[in-house]
């Protein structure tokens, strides 16, 4: 479909040209030459973006013009052009999932009416298609219903302005009234955790070279997340530069969780921010932790081995729900420390079988690699001598090498342990029902990257990034109820089908559709489907309620 207004050819030495078929002459932009080298040549990939007009240097634009150069030479008159065909299902999801939570109310108390419109639009956009590219939403636009006034579909050039726009006071506003509507007296557990975001832009302050979770040799920014693993929410976070470690920011989120009014809660830590310093600034705010520790590690090591075989195999230690043996044990954590902790220790069969057989692959591998130095002069790793007797020649020359028994026969012994710390007194069970109810925050994170194409951050200024990282708080927010009320529906299910998790869920709910019939006007295209109402009733909509937000959209677009 070719829009009625004209618009200058576009000037790319290279990727345009133009090809005659029939009476009609068509641009042609080339996205891509891929050459084969069994072929020895590139062939070249084009997409047609408009026709050519009578007018010298014109052309009648189509949806690929928009998608690839943006609305920005459009007249306003076309901001209510859209596609025949409107994938609905997802954003009706949606939607709904935002009224609940009252996300729309409290962004409108910092930000104006359509802008609070634009950022549910953006964080709808960035969950349906797996991706956060401002220059690919006019084209996401162009075939979903939208929250913006009339649905105005707004340029690519507008929404990197808009990102530019956003004031930190109205963020930290935003987050000031989501976390005020918190019930602050409830003891909750909330856990927290890092990554980080690799960027190239050279001009954002908080982006340098540090501690990447995937090194990609660039610099990054690391994020943190606060999420309440009670009433299963993200509740804030934070971005800082890319050089500070994870254990070293903890104290900042403390004081930033009593700045949002928590009392009573308790933090749920992975291994990585375990250090005297945040033990002490936890006690300091009276606040509890759960932290999870390694068996191999020194710190638990002995408390291990002195209570080896004497829960391991004992009925009344066994937690059936996730396969393990627990006992618990009352120590101090350092020389210095003035408070007992809870030291839960725990045995699972499969992680000892796993943990064995890496260890055995590993030793293998060492082993080859020793005997293929024997007769020449090398300088061996002290990983090496960890675990073998190392015989050289006075010259330098390695002759070989020998297991040493005892290193390797303990180190077997502590395979299957892992201890988890806390410094309130709970049962084996408690502590690890309560560890693993991080799983969720984990997940999330996992989101963020891998479901919202956010692994990278694509913005060249700090007042982008700023308002990027926002925008996929919302995202985050909204996509983790999802995930939530999917879950919940599955567990009622007799068999577990494969479209309960939010990507195939949305791909389902992506095919029910308005079309726009000999009149102009929308009519929903068909009836829905069996798997449909599935996902449908996780959310609460019935064929009722979907019958009533269709005759809504429906209205609402041929208003426009």
């Amino acid at each position: 479909m070719f829009l009625k207004e004209l618009v200058k050819i576009p000037e790319e030495k290279g990727r345009i040209n133009q090809t005659k078929k029939g009476k009609n002459c068509y641009v042609r932009y080339l996205l891509e030459a891929k050459y084969y080298p069994d072929k020895k040549y590139a062939i070249p990939k084009f997409v047609n973006i408009g026709k050519v007009a009578d007018e010298a240097g014109m052309m009648y634009p189509n949806q690929n013009y928009i998608k690839y150069f943006g609305r920005d030479e459009l007249s306003e008159d076309h901001s209510s052009e859209r596609s025949g065909c409107l994938k609905v299902g997802a954003y009706i999801v949606l939607s709904e999932l935002a009224r609940e939570m009252e996300l729309k109310k409290i962004l409108e108390k910092r930000f104006t009416s359509e802008d609070a419109n634009l950022i549910l639009d953006l964080a709808f956009y960035a969950i349906i298609t797996e991706n956060f590219q401002g220059q690919y939403y006019p084209y996401y636009a162009f075939e979903h219903p939208l929250m913006t006034d009339h649905m105005k579909i707004y340029s690519d050039s507008k929404i990197s302005s808009f990102l530019a726009s956003v004031e930190p006071n109205q963020i930290q506003g935003f987050m000031n009234d989501w976390n005020c509507n918190r019930d602050h007296d409830k003891r909750i557990y909330v856990s927290y955790d890092s990554t980080n975001k690799n960027c190239q832009a050279g001009d954002i302050d908080m982006v340098e070279f540090g501690h990447a979770k995937v090194d990609k040799g660039l610099p990054i920014v690391n994020i943190a997340m606060a999420y309440d693993t009670c009433n299963e929410q993200p509740l804030f976070y934070e971005q800082y530069p890319g050089s500070i470690v994870d254990v070293s920011q903890l104290r900042y989120m403390i004081g930033k969780a009593q700045g949002y009014g928590y009392r009573n809660i308790g933090f749920i830590l992975d291994r990585g921010y375990f250090s005297k310093p945040n033990i002490h600034d936890l006690d300091h705010a009276d606040y509890p932790f759960i932290i999870m520790v390694k068996g191999q590690k020194s710190l638990v090591r002995s408390i291990v081995l002195e209570n080896q075989d004497t829960f391991e195999k004992d009925r009344d230690c066994f937690i059936p729900k996730y396969r393990v043996y627990g006992k618990t044990v009352k120590r101090t954590l350092y020389a210095s420390d003035e408070k007992d902790r809870y030291f839960h220790l725990y045995y699972s069969n499969k992680r000892n079988a796993l943990e064995t057989e890496c260890f055995e692959d590993k030793i293998a591998a060492m082993k080859d690699f020793l005997d293929s130095l024997r007769g020449t002069k090398a300088t061996i790793s002290n990983k090496y001598s960890k675990y073998f007797n190392l015989e050289m020649h006075k010259d330098g020359t390695f002759i070989c090498a020998s297991e040493k028994n005892n290193v390797i026969i303990e180190e077997l012994s502590l395979f299957g342990y892992f201890c988890i710390i806390t410094s309130e007194p709970l049962t084996a069970k408690e502590a690890l029902e309560i560890y693993k109810s991080r799983d969720t925050s984990e997940k999330l994170f996992r989101g963020d990257k891998s479901y919202l194409g956010a692994d990278a951050i694509r913005v060249y200024s700090g007042e982008s990034m700023r308002t990027k990282m926002f925008v996929e708080f919302i995202a985050l927010i909204l996509r983790n109820r999802m995930h939530i009320q999917l879950k919940r529906e599955e567990e009622k299910m007799k068999k577990k089908p494969n479209y309960m998790t939010v990507p195939a869920a949305i791909r389902e709910l992506e095919k029910m559709q308005l079309i726009r019939d000999g009149q102009g006007d929308y009519i929903v295209d068909h009836a829905t489907t069996k798997t449909q109402k599935a996902i449908l009733k996780a959310f609460g909509i019935d064929a009722n309620v979907l019958k009533k937000r269709n005759a809504s959209l429906c209205k609402e677009l041929n208003d426009v």
